[in-house]
């Protein structure tokens, strides 16, 4: 922590945690009238003062923010440094197996292994593994906790030996929660003290969705793991000034509706609108009457509507939520001396920020509502949802429909074993699960009065829906099991199969045999509906085509009426025990009911329970044993963590940038392609160039567990790269999953041979992609395993923020085309040779580059793309090949 004095602002603040110095925003009103700016631009500012040190962050960087001017905002990069890091264990593998290989390869380069450690605290919550093998009954939990353990032995031994390896880093068990959830429940601080300086809470996360922590008033947002590692090295995240959009709500939600219905309104409306690397700040009247959780999760989809962040100021309603959630009084009076004394603290009266763009929504207006069957942003209202769907089946694949021809769409098939038939829409899948929902009271306990009545008017779920429960922490089930609605959840079969994101992430385990082979038989477009975030196509489950996010108390419902091609503003859910219909109206619970249960059950006294013992309470962890060493005893044999290649052979010398030439295309991909499309974290297929690998090292198809877990060994990711099964690459027409044409053979054959023919013969790659590429998941393995197929340019139309700066982090050039040019206007076909003859070291960023394209034919032209190096820094990260080699370098030398 620096010890000067820029702009005269270090100042004393007492408060019963103690007393510290702090950097005042107001010692810049002479620059800036500090309160015209957005609450989300002060703490980026405060991190700038407080860090100021005249080498990696200027005086100049804390003018030109405090003179951020919301209509022109200036192009000029900031440092920031963010107070803490969070992982999940999907990603945070990843990110200390390349914190390990960095030791061995410093060790290598005559350096001290210890040099690399977090300087920063890092929280790793392992959230991401469990799958949804058991469900349906009271063992379920504790079956699918066991096989977790089982199948990610060597991972959590690796992850074990890393908190005790590594300073400033501590792994939050297995079954504790999901990451934002046990952030936003106990991680999260408010105010951070270091060295008696007392500063904002901020962090990055190796999760699109950390935004989550914007409900509390944090700063803080998903980077790829590239990223989180710089940080935790000591680097700076330099990014562009955001402009910030201001979205005014008003009003009051009504009857009958939830905050998932406004959270999936909001997506809806600033997608259309368009946030792409923006911040959004929340204000207005209608935003003090939002419970903090109903924040954070309009907070936590800022991936989904496009934003860098979703922010909601501090103010009374997040002191209110840390004294619910157990935090002490000392640290409370700290946030509240603190933000109110620099100017962080949202008051009722305070003058309104000048946004560079706003909104508005009255929250009166806000309607049930789902969003699929592929894309978060496409809202269907609840009562649309039948007539959506039935015109889904036959709207053309490109359309986002499913392109099925009138002879099929009446096609059914009997489940054997069962009295049961499936139609397209039948509900298989029903899950209440993910951080979006799971962390909020009033949908969890909704959900479970929905199943209260519907027990007692006697409706059942049918048998062929996998239902399942995954809590985000182990406070829902604390007063859910107060309140008794545990046992009605599990009256309509929704018992709980774990504490992490299981279906959201497409952990939804395999359907049950006898329903996956009656889908299959017709090739049915059959449903799930899940109150999770993302439903993009292949992520859900591989044999469920149309897949809907919907508030908890809707998953229950469809899951009792076991399809999505229903109008239950005219259809009856069922019939009671009398034969009489009953209609979702009849069993919707009141809000004064629901507000009535939160009050008696949601209590402080249960996140201090369930947290007080939070390292040391899963006896299956405590039980694990791993060496006591500096560095990591890679072994050669393990199919889960490899010594990855990223530093083979690197020197202490920096090559100059050079000239491209004879790039060849590997895949040429449409719009909206998402990280799981690059990058999928769900079952690894027995036909993928993964399991040819796994297989010929022993291991047995059962045993494959699924991508994401599997992030510590390069050798699976590179092959899963590409793979996802719903790809559709326009090189090879005609096909479905990770294929291309080898344009040396002729031949169609799966992208991983195809790029290991082209390696060989010593011809780097090109990635065509259209707009929004990379959109979805911070998946850093998306970036990683395009550079080690051999990509060394990825031209699009446009980037989603993460993925392009994670292609940075690993030394691939994004490039985007100019404005109103696209492969089509082009005419190019991905057969062509490309090359980058101006590319040089004295590039700039965003600089134009010419693009040298000869066809098969022989015939030559060019035309220009946008380098999107957007930053000095990321140049630098560019010319050495990438943020950790950047780093390697800087510490080898000193």
């Amino acid at each position: 922590m620096t010890q000067n004095n820029p702009f005269g602002s270090r100042a004393k603040l007492k408060s019963k945690a103690g007393d510290f110095d702090y950097f005042r925003l107001a010692s810049l009103q002479s620059i800036a009238n500090i309160e015209n700016l957005p609450y989300s631009i002060r703490v980026l500012l405060e991190s700038c003062l407080r860090n100021v040190d005249q080498f990696v962050v200027h005086e100049d960087d804390v003018t030109q923010l405090a003179k951020w001017n919301a209509k022109s905002v200036a192009q000029n990069e900031i440092p920031f440094k963010p107070g803490r890091v969070i992982l999940q264990d999907f990603t945070g593998v990843p990110a200390v197996v390349d914190l390990a290989a960095l030791r061995s390869a410093l060790a290598r380069l005559g350096g001290d292994p210890k040099k690399i450690n977090p300087l920063v605290p890092v929280d790793l919550v392992i959230d991401h593994s469990v799958q949804v093998d058991f469900f349906g009954n009271a063992q379920a939990l504790l079956d699918n906790e066991k096989l977790e353990f089982h199948r990610n032995k060597e991972r959590y031994e690796f992850l074990h030996w890393g908190q005790k390896a590594f300073k400033n880093f501590k792994a939050v068990p297995p079954s504790t929660g999901i990451v934002h959830q046990v952030n936003l429940e106990y991680l999260a601080r408010g105010v951070m003290t270091q060295d008696g300086v007392a500063f904002p809470d901020s962090l990055v996360g190796t999760d699109s969705h950390t935004t989550m922590i914007n409900g509390l008033g944090v700063v803080g947002w998903g980077v790829g793991g590239i990223e989180a590692e710089a940080v935790m090295l000591g680097q700076p995240i330099f990014m562009v000034t955001p402009e910030v959009v201001g979205f005014r709500l008003t009003g009051k939600l009504p009857e009958g509706t939830t905050a998932t219905d406004l959270v999936l309104t909001v997506t809806q409306m600033l997608r259309k609108l368009g946030v792409v690397e923006k911040f959004v700040e929340f204000y207005g009247p209608g935003a003090r009457h939002l419970s903090l959780a109903d924040r954070a999760t309009i907070a936590n989809m800022a991936p989904e509507y496009g934003a860098t962040m979703g922010y909601f100021p501090v103010d009374e309603k997040t002191l209110e939520y840390m004294r619910l959630t157990g935090r002490s009084e000392d640290q409370i009076d700290l946030v509240d001396r603190y933000c109110k004394e620099n100017l962080l603290f949202h008051h009722e009266s305070a003058p309104e920020p000048t946004y560079s763009d706003t909104m508005e929504l009255d929250l009166s207006a806000v309607q049930p509502c789902l969003a699929g069957p592929k894309r978060p942003q496409d809202r269907i209202g609840l009562f649309d949802m039948q007539a959506a769907f039935q015109k889904a089946l036959s709207a053309p694949v490109k359309e986002r429909g499913f392109g099925l021809p009138e002879t099929k769409r009446n096609a059914d098939s009997a489940i054997e074993g069962s009295s049961n038939t499936l139609t397209h829409g039948s509900v298989v899948i029903a899950a209440i699960t993910s951080c979006t929902n799971t962390s909020n009271p009033s949908v969890l306990i909704a959900a479970g009065l929905l199943a209260r009545n519907a027990v007692a008017k006697g409706l059942k779920v049918p048998d062929y829906v996998k239902t399942s429960l995954a809590p985000g922490s182990r406070v829902v089930t604390s007063y859910l099991e107060a309140l008794g609605l545990d046992k009605d959840l599990e009256k309509c079969n929704f018992f709980t199969v774990g504490y992490g994101c299981t279906t959201c992430i497409g952990n939804s385990g395999p359907l049950p045999e006898p329903v996956r082979a009656a889908v299959q038989k017709e090739d049915l477009v059959v449903a799930s509906v899940l109150s999770g975030n993302r439903n993009f196509e292949g992520r859900i489950n591989p044999d469920v085509k149309a897949n809907y996010l919907a508030s908890p108390p809707l998953v229950v419902a469809y899951a009792l009426a076991g399809t999505i091609d229903i109008n239950f503003e005219k259809d009856p859910i069922g019939q009671d025990a009398n034969g009489k219909p009953v209609m979702l109206k009849d069993i919707w619970p009141s809000q004064d009911d629901v507000q009535a249960a939160i009050l008696k059950a949601v209590t402080p006294e249960r996140f201090i329970e369930q947290y007080q013992n939070a390292y040391s309470a899963n006896n299956l962890w405590n039980a694990i044993k791993s060496e006591a060493s500096d560095l990591y005893g890679w072994d050669e044999k393990s199919t889960y963590i490899q010594e990855p290649p990223f530093f083979e052979g690197i020197s202490l010398q920096v090559n100059p940038i050079q000239p491209k030439s004879g790039l060849r295309v590997l895949a040429k991909l449409g719009d909206s392609v998402t990280t799981d499309h690059i990058s999928p974290a769900g079952s690894i297929s027995k036909n993928s160039p993964a399991a040819r690998y796994l297989l010929e090292n022993g291991v047995e198809p059962a045993e494959f567990n699924s991508y994401g877990s599997r992030r510590g060994n390069d050798r699976v990711m590179t092959r899963g790269t590409f793979a996802n099964i719903r790809l559709r690459n326009q090189m090879a027409p005609g096909t479905e999953g990770g294929y291309t044409k080898n344009l040396l053979s002729g031949e169609v054959t799966d992208i991983f041979t195809a790029a290991a023919a082209y390696k060989k013969a010593g011809i780097p790659l090109l990635i065509l992609a259209g707009k929004e590429y990379g959109t979805g998941s911070s998946r850093d393995w998306a970036a990683k395993g395009t550079m080690l197929l051999g990509v060394t340019v990825v031209l699009a139309e446009s980037f989603e923020r993460i993925h392009r700066s994670n292609l940075v982090g690993m030394g691939i050039l994004p490039l985007v085309y100019e404005a109103g040019q696209t492969a089509e206007t082009l005419g190019l076909t991905g057969e062509e040779t490309f090359a980058f003859p101006d590319l040089n070291d004295q590039i700039k960023t965003k600089q134009k580059l010419t693009v040298a394209v000869t066809r098969p034919d022989g015939s030559t032209f060019s035309f220009s793309a946008i380098a999107r190096l957007d930053t000095p820094v990321e140049i630098k990260y560019y010319r050495n090949g990438g943020i950790l080699n950047t780093v390697l370098r800087e510490l080898a030398q000193g």
